[in-house]
């Protein structure tokens, strides 16, 4: 009892002082232009903190990769088709099996510079890109040395996808302790290991038809807590593209912008919460203050809430840091903001594979938002 009386008065403290220490920015998007774009860039969840200390090498990615030389290519394809995402699908695996991995990304990350649709789809484009290298190389630890993490890494998540695929529900269940194994850094829970065991949660929602609850109990037989997290966020961030080209979506609500992470088991939320103001920003007209003021109602998980709008403010933007500075200020207090803080500045190190761009990001906060987010770059870019 003693130390509960003891608890709740530290916490009120500290509430106290936060509230003063906080600042409110009156006019946070006066000169700063914060229209959506036509359509938002999806980004992946950070990475769950390893359950041991870890310093990671950088470059963050290890595996050696094999270099290809890039072809030249159309820097606007398929303007003129009605189905363009379908279109550059096929432009893209045709690449692949002609020229190779290398020329498919290198097409990619110059299209990305030049076509703004080509940048709003470029996860899902690397998605394409992944699936069909494995045609030319079958294994993980082979596609992923020929690997680019560009666009938050989703061609590591579409290779995972398509092997998950060839190999099947009945051998991937038996086997799926084994896929990644050879992966180098796993012991250090490096990058390329991460998005091998997030890319599987991908690839159960493929073998399950985009049944979510179902792909979730295929994470839980991997071995490991931060395994099984892994995976989750691979499931919930292909539930939140599952309506995007090329997917379908069961387990997104319009009426319910919250669902499913106010549906599943609570072990799921905190990572559930981590992708989902994707989905509730696009259903309420990318309305930050809307979806700030939803995760208020989320209880236990508003923190995570308000960081993964972070990762939105910094994903819409392109890791830009004016916009995604002013997306984060328009929190009410000092919790929403920095956490909003707390998300972006992982997602601009995520984005860049750099803790360069995200210091600079740390250095254009209001002075009492700048040390939560200078600590949590040093921290996060540690086990990147």
């Amino acid at each position: 009892m003693q130390k509960t009386i003891v608890g709740i008065l530290i916490a009120g403290v500290l509430i106290i002082v936060g509230a003063r220490l906080f600042k409110a920015d009156p006019s946070p998007t006066k000169t700063i232009s914060l229209a959506p774009p036509q359509q938002a860039r999806v980004t992946e969840p950070p990475i769950p903190t390893p359950p041991i200390p870890v310093q990671n090498e950088h470059p963050s990615q290890t595996i050696p990769k094999t270099e290809e030389k890039p072809q030249p290519i159309d820097p606007h394809p398929c303007l003129n088709d009605t189905a363009r995402f379908q279109c550059l699908q096929a432009l893209y695996k045709k690449i692949v099996k002609d020229t190779g991995v290398g020329a498919a990304m290198s097409a990619l990350k110059n299209q990305d510079q030049s076509d703004t649709y080509v940048k709003a789809m470029c996860h899902q484009l690397a998605h394409v890109v992944g699936r069909a290298a494995i045609d030319r190389y079958p294994t993980a630890e082979d596609a992923f040395s020929h690997g680019d993490s560009f666009c938050w890494s989703g061609y590591y998540h579409g290779a995972m996808e398509a092997i998950v695929t060839k190999l099947g529900e009945t051998k991937v269940t038996a086997t799926m302790n084994q896929i990644c194994s050879k992966i180098p850094g796993k012991e250090r829970y490096s990058f390329d290991y991460y998005n091998c065991v997030h890319g599987l949660g991908h690839g159960f929602m493929s073998i399950k038809k985009n049944e979510l609850f179902d792909s979730l109990k295929l994470c839980d037989n991997l071995t490991g807590g931060w395994e099984q997290s892994s995976c989750w966020g691979g499931v919930f961030m292909e539930n939140i593209i599952a309506d995007e080209m090329n997917h379908f979506a069961k387990y997104l609500k319009p009426e319910e912008p919250l669902y499913p992470c106010s549906a599943v088991d609570e072990k799921y939320k905190q990572t559930c919460y981590l992708m989902q103001t994707s989905y509730m920003l696009r259903v309420l007209n990318s309305d930050f203050a809307k979806v700030f003021e939803l995760c208020s109602t989320t209880g236990n998980h508003v923190n995570t809430c308000y960081q993964s709008l972070g990762r939105d403010a910094s994903g819409r933007t392109s890791s830009t840091i004016p916009q995604t500075k002013a997306y984060c200020l328009i929190g009410k207090d000092y919790a929403q903001q920095s956490n909003c803080i707390i998300g972006a500045v992982k997602d601009f190190i995520s984005f860049y594979h750099s803790d360069v761009q995200a210091k600079q990001f740390c250095a254009a906060l209001p002075e009492e938002l700048q040390q939560v987010c200078t600590s949590t770059a040093t921290d996060y870019y540690r086990i990147l």
